[in-house]
């Protein structure tokens, strides 16, 4: 690979992203470009620098990581996004790794497995924190078939569809889910009708429950991403 990789750093901590930049700056083939201290800052941010891997942070506020991983995917296809977070839930990892990231490494993990992690991502590899649970990274190699009438009801919808559904029961509404997706508000709300038709859910708190009882989302990150 010519020249360093170039790491954008997503933390709403500024203590978190310096000492990742100072982790990073010790080693010669890596530099950090960018920072964003929000989940609403990652995507043009991306967009502008066009970083080679992109250490992403779950809890932020604005938009959550889980909730930017598929935006990237999306915007910045030849970026690869490696999750760093406090949080190892299984349901997390799988969403992570679903969504499109090829990293998922913890902050309690040494500087080391940060760092391995940034490389085999840059190299279109998959890099796990060993603290993870084998169990739910075996899932989600090898997923077995669901019969849950509730989950099948949710893999009917489009991938797009998938993401502004998590994005609704989140509470962001018609116009922010439109500019942060780079449509037009009327087609959000086409996508909106079509999954209350699919699914056959039509009060907001009863998507919402839906959204918790099948783990697409989690209550857990709502108050963090709104702080």
């Amino acid at each position: 690979m010519k020249g360093k990789l170039k790491i954008l750093l997503a933390d709403d901590h500024a203590v978190v992203r310096h000492g990742m930049r100072q982790l990073i700056a010790n080693h010669p083939g890596m530099e950090v470009v960018g920072e964003a201290a929000d989940g609403g800052e990652v995507v043009p941010k991306a967009k502008k620098l066009l970083p080679d891997v992109i250490l992403l942070d779950i809890s932020m506020p604005r938009l959550n990581g889980l909730e930017v991983v598929p935006l990237l995917k999306e915007a910045v296809p030849d970026s690869k996004v490696v999750i760093f977070s406090m949080y190892d839930k299984d349901a997390y990892v799988h969403q992570a790794l679903a969504s499109g990231a090829v990293g998922f490494v913890l902050k309690t993990d040494s500087g080391d497995e940060v760092i391995a992690a940034i490389l085999r991502a840059a190299t279109g590899h998959y890099y796990l924190s060993p603290k993870l649970n084998t169990a739910v990274i075996r899932r989600y190699l090898f997923p077995t078939p669901v019969e849950d009438p509730a989950v099948t009801g949710y893999d009917s919808l489009s991938e797009r569809e998938q993401q502004i559904f998590r994005m609704v029961v989140e509470g962001h509404p018609t116009k922010e889910i439109a500019t942060m997706l780079y449509l037009s508000p009327r087609t959000v709300e086409k996508h909106r009708s079509n999954i209350v038709k699919k699914l056959d859910i039509h009060e907001p708190m009863a998507l919402v429950r839906y959204a918790v009882k099948i783990g697409v989302v989690d209550p857990e990150l709502w108050s963090r991403t709104e702080c």
